[in-house]
């Protein structure tokens, strides 16, 4: 079994890290690697979640069969089988029974070199007593067909004691260097590069449990899943910062992360110091999300309800230029978050605390925890939702602050829960949760709208007519919202079911 941690490095620090001060005092070896990736035609291995490999290591080559991988994180485990092999085809002969039985049904003169890397790799070996990593530092390219990509990675792989020292290595090395979040690998960036799939943002896989499960095994699962949720997103928003979805994959995760910390009260002690830093980074990346919205959402509609009978809005391109040119400032601003070593640390210091499983000394059932944390997020809501016909802007943000949070424990504790009893309310909460939302979406445009220097007069006009148009849709979102208020106030409490 490999386990590892991969970081990025920008090219710039590579000097900087081979200076480091727990490595420059450590021999290290430096060789340079040439790997061919194998699949079908039809990538069936990839379906799989499974990477055949063939390695040139001076004059052997190294075949290594990588079944799927799991991630907390930053940290990486997967299969692995690894065995010297004749020439520089795959040979399935020397593969145990276990590896294929993974391959089964796949034609082995099917299995065609797909991509290649070549890449120069320096390592050092860095330990105490108890446990030793191996610090490799990779650049070279990633090459399929005509294209390629650049590598430039730091992987650190344990070779011997507990998975923790992988994170006081990485924290150590994050001290000296800048390193980001890479989750990636070699295999899965080179399957993007030779056309087997298509780079896109990654939604919440919700963990699936056994019958009746302790809490603390849900809090703990929920974590895990929520920080390779979030860390599973990054790369792509750093990359494709105008594809919005990926920062709202982001949020969507630090919210989950931030809602397990705040009902896992009994389970919290080890990451209970991550709350706040986890909340400043929703505050940093809020004016990116509102600035996409406005732009993908909001914007184009109100363009379109703004068009005369000859197809024009009336707004100025300049205008426009102005709206687009601060949303894209937005996105700068929060990739720059992102690309910190504080957020690198973040990441890390979570993973290294959820290595292991609370403590849960009360053997406390997930439903009865379920239905405290509930029962008091369902009051809060119907506090917050009083005379929902007469609220103000304010006052629906509140509620739909209020829906979020039940929405958000209710996908912590979902899975404890058959379908049959969840489905139903979860979708009249959703539907309300997204009408209060699409209100407060356009409140939010006026105010960036109102923030934004009116050097003109045909400027502040054409903000003023974009403003008005979102008043007036605001206002019809309202009524909508109320029908679907009388709705939930009137479903079944599944939590209560049980």
């Amino acid at each position: 079994m490999e386990i590892e941690l991969k970081l990025a490095i920008n090219p710039d620090h590579h000097d900087r890290f081979r200076r480091h001060p727990l490595l420059r005092r450590i021999s290290h070896q430096q060789r340079t690697l040439h790997s061919v990736y194998f699949d079908t035609p039809g990538f069936d291995l990839f379906r799989r979640r499974i990477a055949l490999r063939l390695r040139r290591v001076e004059e052997r080559w190294i075949q290594t069969l990588k079944a799927e991988t799991r991630s907390v994180g930053a940290l990486t485990s997967r299969p692995e089988w690894e065995m010297v092999v004749d020439g520089n085809q795959p040979d399935f002969t020397v593969l145990p029974v276990e590896a294929l039985e993974l391959l089964a049904g796949i034609e082995h003169h099917r299995v065609v070199p797909v991509f290649t890397t070549e890449f120069q790799r320096i390592t050092w070996l860095v330990g105490n007593d108890d446990a030793q990593v191996e610090v490799a530092l990779d650049t070279g390219k990633i090459i399929a067909g005509e294209s390629n990509r650049t590598i430039s990675e730091v992987e650190i792989e344990l070779k011997s004691g507990a998975a923790e020292f992988l994170f006081e290595t990485a924290q150590r090395l994050l001290r000296h260097v800048p390193l980001q979040i890479e989750p990636r690998s070699k295999a899965e960036r080179g399957y993007l590069l030779c056309g087997a799939m298509t780079a896109s943002p990654v939604k919440f896989n919700r963990p699936a449990f056994e019958k009746n499960p302790l809490a603390g095994a849900v809090w703990h699962a929920t974590m895990q899943a929520a920080l390779v949720h979030l860390t599973a997103n990054v790369p792509g928003f750093l990359e494709q910062p105008h594809h919005a979805e990926y920062l709202h994959q982001v949020r969507v995760a630090v919210r989950r992360l931030l809602t397990a910390i705040a009902v896992g009260k009994p389970f919290r002690k080890t990451v209970s110091g991550f709350n706040q830093p986890l909340r400043q980074l929703m505050i940093t990346s809020n004016p990116a999300r509102d600035w996409d919205v406005f732009q993908h959402e909001i914007l184009p509609m109100t363009l379109t309800t703004l068009k005369t009978p000859d197809g024009d809005s009336g707004v100025d391109e300049i205008v426009l230029d102005r709206l687009y040119h601060a949303a894209a400032h937005a996105r700068q601003r929060a990739q720059a978050v992102l690309s910190k070593p504080a957020f690198t640390q973040l990441i890390l210091g979570l993973g290294r605390n959820l290595l292991s499983l609370p403590a849960d000394d009360q053997q406390r059932q997930a439903k009865s925890w379920a239905q405290a944390v509930l029962d008091a997020r369902w009051q809060r809501l119907l506090e917050r939702g009083q005379n929902f016909a007469k609220l103000s802007d304010a006052g629906r943000h509140e509620t739909r602050i209020a829906a979020k949070k039940l929405r958000y424990a209710i996908d912590i504790f979902a899975p404890v829960y058959p379908p049959k009893h969840t489905d139903r309310f979860i979708s009249t909460l959703s539907a309300l949760q997204d009408e209060l939302g699409t209100t407060n979406d356009r409140v939010i445009a006026r105010q960036l709208l109102q923030k934004l220097p009116k050097r003109t007069a045909s400027i502040s006009f054409a903000l003023g007519q974009i403003s008005g148009v979102l008043q007036c849709q605001a206002k019809q979102t309202a009524r909508i919202s109320h029908a679907i208020w009388e709705e939930l106030l009137a479903s079944k409490l599944f939590w209560r079911q049980i």
